[in-house]
């Protein structure tokens, strides 16, 4: 027998062995650097937060760090109930899309039939709910959450939203530029409760958390989550300092950031997403698709699909090295932060959550890229 029938298997045997451990010690690589960034980030008896980073059915990272309660000294855990801030944003904005599809609204529909008692009715005609969702409606944040911050401290979505109806002039034509609008997402929530003829906190959880298998999340209705929750901190002259509840304003106020979850349910999230499992496809689709308005004035290319931020790289407002495409929103509230982010091509989803006032983002984004898991 030719040799060279021998050698060859061996050799194909041994490419296929390399290229198997390669990728084991890549992964192992990365769960390692990771590490090394996250052990500069979080401290054992300090607030911490956790991290899941998955790619296709692969687990490439899972871990939580450092304390949810700074008083009981609970450790934070990948169940750890945590506020997600504007990530409430795309269960609002998704719950909007939902009653679309079952016909009970229009994302064309103008505010003015939400809200007839609006001061100056020509402005609210020319606002649809797609300029709230996009944050494109020129309304004005006439809120005095910095003056009256203890009024806000227990203001629901209804007094959030209420100072916007007396708008008398807009920032610019709706559709024509962009300007993030939390009391927007307050009138939006309010919308779903007029639309859906139940309180907006009941409709997310009937129609988004129970399909999705999100047994622990939980929305704001005035009083605050008491127990399994983290607590917020701010460090503050050497000392972390509580930041939420009774002393940030607008936690009550949830249509903006009144959603609390955890990693492990925010993971269902993600799925639930991919799955189509509480709107149809073809609607998610178009959530994560950017519909650029006719009237679209700003230098800068639209970046916001109505549920998410959508643009090339990790950034909407800067340039990066990576050219992949990213679908995100972010949260940012008192103590708490969070990120969720879905890279389709390179069939990546990234979820994290702090309770430390630390976003995290920027070290996960640089070590993927040096790993070559984005480009």
């Amino acid at each position: 027998m030719d040799i060279r029938l021998k050698i060859f298997p061996a050799i194909i045997f041994m490419l296929l062995l390399s290229v198997s451990c390669w990728g084991q010690s890549s992964d192992e690589i990365l769960k390692s650097k990771l590490d090394s960034a996250f052990s500069e980030l979080f401290s054992e008896n300090e607030p911490g937060g956790s991290i899941f980073i998955q790619q296709g059915n692969k687990v490439l990272y899972d871990r939580s760090f450092g304390l949810a309660d700074l008083k009981t000294k609970e450790k934070f855990t990948s169940k750890t109930v945590s506020n997600l801030g504007s990530v409430t944003k795309t269960f609002v904005a998704y719950g909007i899309l939902i009653l679309q599809e079952k016909r009970k609204l229009s994302v064309n529909d103008h505010l003015l039939q939400f809200f007839p008692d609006f001061k100056n009715k020509g402005i609210a005609s020319k606002i649809k709910l797609q300029h709230l969702l996009t944050h494109t409606s020129g309304l004005p944040d006439s809120r005095q959450v910095e003056k009256d911050s203890l009024f806000y401290l227990t203001a629901k979505d209804e007094e959030n939203f209420r100072p916007l109806l007396s708008t008398d002039s807009l920032e610019f034509e709706p559709g024509s530029k962009w300007n993030y609008s939390n009391p927007a997402y307050n009138g939006l929530a309010l919308i779903i409760e007029k639309a859906g003829k139940m309180k907006w906190q009941h409709f997310i959880r009937k129609n988004i958390f129970r399909p999705a298998g999100m047994k622990n999340s939980t929305i704001t209705d005035g009083s605050s989550p008491e127990k399994n929750v983290a607590h917020g901190y701010i460090l503050k002259d050497g000392t972390y300092q509580e930041y939420d509840y009774g002393e940030y304003p607008t936690f009550t106020a949830a249509g903006n950031g009144g959603v609390w979850s955890s990693v492990e349910d925010l993971k269902k999230y993600i799925r639930a997403i991919h799955e189509c499992k509480f709107i149809s496809c073809a609607d998610i689709q178009s959530s994560k698709t950017i519909h650029t308005p006719e009237n679209w004035k700003d230098e800068n290319p639209m970046f916001h699909s109505g549920v998410w931020f959508v643009h090339n790289g990790f950034w909407y407002n800067y340039r990066t090295e990576e050219q992949v495409r990213v679908i995100e929103h972010a949260g940012d509230q008192g103590g708490f932060k969070s990120h969720l982010i879905m890279i389709p091509e390179k069939d990546i989803s990234i979820i994290w959550v702090t309770n430390n006032n630390k976003f995290i983002t920027g070290p996960i984004r640089r070590i993927l890229l040096k790993m070559k898991y984005i480009d």
